[in-house]
């Protein structure tokens, strides 16, 4: 980084001391905003109707044909913006944005709060 000729050596500009708070600022309010602020308990009880699809290892639909992805350990972040996505027509699947439509904010944040709180499915269970 190239000082200002006045500037004495050693001594950081406060233009690049303002723009390091800032960055870190904004990088701290990423880190807290990847975190769901669900409630793992009621998202037991909400998500009754994903463990029917989500909660079946190798589960693979009859049609269209492809493999339903298992939630456990997911994190929380990922599915409350994936059913955001849902919701709103950015992710097209039928069952998908049906099921995402009728959720609020908050059941999306305990759902997702509690498939994250399930930790990742033994590699046994997986195959």
């Amino acid at each position: 980084m190239a000082l200002h000729p006045n500037t004495p050596k050693g001594d950081t500009p406060m233009r690049t001391r303002a723009f390091a708070l800032g960055l870190a600022c904004a990088l701290l309010g990423l880190s807290a905003a990847a975190h769901a602020d669900g409630d793992a308990a009621k998202g037991k009880v909400e998500s009754y109707t994903c463990i029917g699809c989500h909660g079946i290892p190798n589960y693979t639909t009859m049609y269209p044909n492809y493999r339903v992805p298992e939630l456990a350990g997911q994190q929380a972040a990922y599915i409350v913006q994936a059913l955001k996505e849902y919701k709103d027509g950015t992710r097209s699947h039928k069952t998908m944005r049906a099921q995402a439509a009728s959720l609020s904010e908050q059941q999306m944040q305990d759902i997702a709060a509690y498939f994250e709180s399930l930790g990742h499915a033994p590699a046994a269970a997986q195959q």
